[in-house]
């Protein structure tokens, strides 16, 4: 009867073992899919559009709560959902309001000029040319600012960057969020301005 007694009790403790690392388990899975379905996912940089400041292939962390207690600041990096039923990846140039202009490679918000110094190795590289075509609102989408809940974005690589200049301004509610952090490569591993 001791011997039965025994057994019972070492049957009981493996099922007690077996349902809390159940419960461990489920929970760990819970806050992994709530942490990244609401919090921070990872993305993978699909093209040149935003070179030198990221590369195609590198993996960074996209922060899905910041926009949903703020809005984003000029030269943010955000991913967003495109026309094209993709995310892109590109920074913010002109927020609400703002008059976006582009003369001889210098950016121009609301007359005056802003220093782009994340351009400056790409522009490096132009031989002949400018990085960035001369344009104004006004030609490309016929307004004058951009509207509100809108933000006007373009990719850092100029010439080779499909962003606002070809599918015009983003709303503020297809940003999923922002990014300034590569995970991988390893030699890549850090913060992105």
């Amino acid at each position: 009867m001791n011997a039965r007694r025994q057994q019972h009790g070492t049957n009981e403790k493996k099922k007690n073992e077996f349902w809390e690392w159940s419960k461990a388990l489920l929970i760990a899975f819970g806050l992994a899919w709530i942490i990244r379905y609401f919090l921070f996912t990872p993305i993978v940089v699909d093209g040149e559009s935003m070179m030198p400041t990221l590369e195609d292939g590198d993996r960074m962390i996209v922060n899905k709560i910041g926009y949903e207690v703020g809005e984003p600041d000029r030269f943010d990096i955000v991913v967003f959902h495109a026309p094209e039923k993709k995310d892109y990846i590109k920074r913010v140039i002109g927020l609400p309001g703002d008059r976006v202009a582009y003369k001889n490679d210098q950016l121009y918000i609301n007359g005056e000029p802003l220093p782009e110094p994340y351009l400056d190795p790409k522009k490096e590289e132009i031989n002949e040319g400018t990085l960035t075509e001369d344009f104004t609102l006004e030609e490309l989408w016929q307004i004058e600012v951009v509207p509100e809940g809108y933000v006007f974005v373009m990719g850092d690589n100029r010439r080779y960057s499909k962003d606002s200049r070809i599918i015009g301004v983003v709303s503020m509610e297809e940003i999923i969020g922002s990014t300034s952090f590569i995970f991988w490569p390893p030699n890549e591993l850090g913060l992105v301005e």
